[in-house]
């Protein structure tokens, strides 16, 4: 087993080493039936994913952080023309303007700051990251609660939870298994734009814990009259926590508070 380096710690890098996974993992990202134009990678590391992405779109930007490593990435992907390897940090990247993807094995103390970049990204399509289990399955409602980040962004984006990666496909091996999450753009919002404004405000709302309880919460903005018919409309119990209220049931609360 490979030892963990001073800038693999620091960067939390936990490297991919089965390739089993590496071309499960690409074939999740990168449909055969949704050519992709343009992919970015983020952490692409020593080149596990990378080669088995490249296979599969037409233009991959690879970016590695760490500066030991960009040199063996140019080198191992030197016959591949459309693959370009970039040394630096992807959340210093200005989005691209075009219609993206973005694909990797995150590593896991940035988590949030590389799915907040993606959200953040107007021509941003979709992302199929390589996360710590527990964060995918928060994320994805997979168990049986639902975050605010999540909710939020619900009307413009699906999140699902594709699969789970044994940790000790990884080197060095992590203290966790890690999870397949995929972030999509709707082809079509759910909500439009002036609908969108409320959702965020209403959901901000119910998650602020203000009033001790989620029908609590959202009497601050409305009329109880008007609450409890939402909460029956959404078929909700008026006690109910507001991360068990999955997002469909809050799309029912949006429409009953706002008609």
């Amino acid at each position: 087993m490979a030892r963990p380096t001073a800038t693999s710690r620091a960067l939390s890098q936990n490297f991919l080493a089965d390739r089993a996974t590496a071309e499960r993992f690409a074939r999740l990202a990168v449909p055969q039936d949704r050519p992709i134009p343009l992919l970015l990678e983020v952490g692409a590391g020593k080149g596990a994913l990378t080669v088995p992405l490249a296979r599969r779109c037409r233009e991959l930007r690879a970016y590695e952080i760490d500066p030991r490593l960009v040199p063996v990435l140019r080198g191992r992907l030197s016959g591949t023309p459309h693959v370009h390897v970039v040394g630096g940090d992807f959340l210093a990247l200005r989005p691209p303007r075009r219609p993206f993807s973005v694909a990797g094995n995150v590593p896991f103390s940035r988590t949030a700051a590389v799915v907040d970049w993606c959200l953040r990204a107007p021509a941003l399509t979709d992302a199929t990251l390589l996360t710590q289990l527990e964060y995918a399955r928060k994320r994805t409602g997979d168990y049986g609660n639902w975050t605010l980040l999540t909710v939020r962004s619900w009307p413009r984006y699906e999140w699902r939870l594709l699969g789970r990666v044994d940790r000790r496909g990884f080197r060095p091996v992590p203290r966790v298994d890690a999870g397949v999450l995929r972030l999509e753009r709707r082809a079509t919002p759910l909500l439009d734009d002036a609908a969108y404004r409320s959702w965020r405000s209403l959901v901000e709302l119910g998650f602020s814990g203000v009033g001790g309880s989620l029908h609590a919460s959202l009497r601050r903005a409305h009329p109880r009259r008007r609450v409890d018919a939402a909460f029956r409309a959404a078929r909700l119990d008026p006690g109910a926590l507001v991360g068990e209220v999955t997002p469909a049931r809050w799309l029912r609360l949006h429409e009953a508070l706002t008609a």
